[in-house]
């Protein structure tokens, strides 16, 4: 069988997109960096221990990112996905002001 240019080249491109669309789909999440304006917005804390109490009087010392409902890994992971920050990882030692206890 005989391939013409431009079904080769049509083919090419095809898989030059596919190529692309799948090394994003499982490329590393990028880790929620404090200063991200998401994480500002919700007074994110990489490390729990550095919560502003007088700004957040409702934070507890057994409140972290690990054992909240929005956290999508388990309660041992360093990091995991959390429904608030998209595509973003926290910390599992983390916290926010959107904290809600798993049940």
């Amino acid at each position: 069988m005989r391939t013409s240019r431009r079904t080769f080249i049509i083919h090419s491109v095809g898989t030059a997109a596919l190529a692309m669309t799948g090394s994003s789909i499982w490329a590393a999440p990028l880790q929620l960096q404090e200063s991200d304006p998401a994480a500002q917005s919700l007074g994110y804390k990489a490390n729990a221990g550095q919560v502003d109490r007088t700004k957040y009087p409702h934070y507890s010392n057994n409140q972290h990112c690990a054992n909240c409902v929005y956290y999508h890994g388990k309660p041992s992971d360093a990091n995991a996905l959390c429904s608030l920050f998209g595509a973003k990882q926290v910390s599992g030692a983390g916290w926010c002001n959107a904290y809600q206890a798993r049940a």
